[in-house]
């Protein structure tokens, strides 16, 4: 039987060279925008949580960040808690309001839809987390093509 003779590794060890960057870092240009949208359920998957964060990155990187909550993405705009609202019940519960805040708080706008809101998913605006903005449906294509218009780069959150 072989023996492994290597030591466990332990906290603080590296597994990959973080200090090795192959592309430069890029900044936006003054007025340029990003839209990232959001048809995923929340919790589902990883792709809500990871697009929200790049969505804080990019506003920090100087672009005008805008995310658009439709379908079942307006379940990330939901407050949350337990037993009581903003009471967090695991670690991680409150991922998408916490991140989703930090994002609104430093200037990025969310914008959810109302009809995926009532009609889907049965909350009214009130549930929302404060500061997202409820649209009407009918603005959630006119939201996408306004920031076409403006040559935004455009990320696309789907789960199916």
């Amino acid at each position: 039987m072989p023996q492994v003779t290597q030591a466990a590794h332990k906290d603080g060890d590296y597994f990959v060279d973080y200090d090795s960057k192959v592309f430069e870092d890029v900044k936006a240009d003054p007025g340029e925008k990003a839209l990232l949208t959001f048809h995923t359920v929340a919790f589902e998957g990883s792709i809500g949580l990871v697009n929200i964060l790049n969505a804080i990155r990019l506003q920090r990187k100087g672009y005008e960040t805008s995310i658009l909550l439709y379908g079942p993405g307006v379940t990330l705009g939901i407050q949350r808690g337990f037993p009581k609202l903003g009471d967090e019940a695991f670690p991680g519960h409150l991922n998408f309001n916490k991140n989703l805040d930090r994002f609104m708080k430093e200037g990025g706008n969310v914008y959810a839809c109302r009809f995926a809101l009532q009609a889907l998913y049965g909350h009214g605006e009130p549930s929302l987390i404060p500061g997202i903005i409820p649209i009407q449906p009918q603005d959630v294509l006119d939201c996408i093509l306004l920031h076409k218009k403006a040559n935004a780069l455009i990320i696309d959150t789907w789960t199916v």
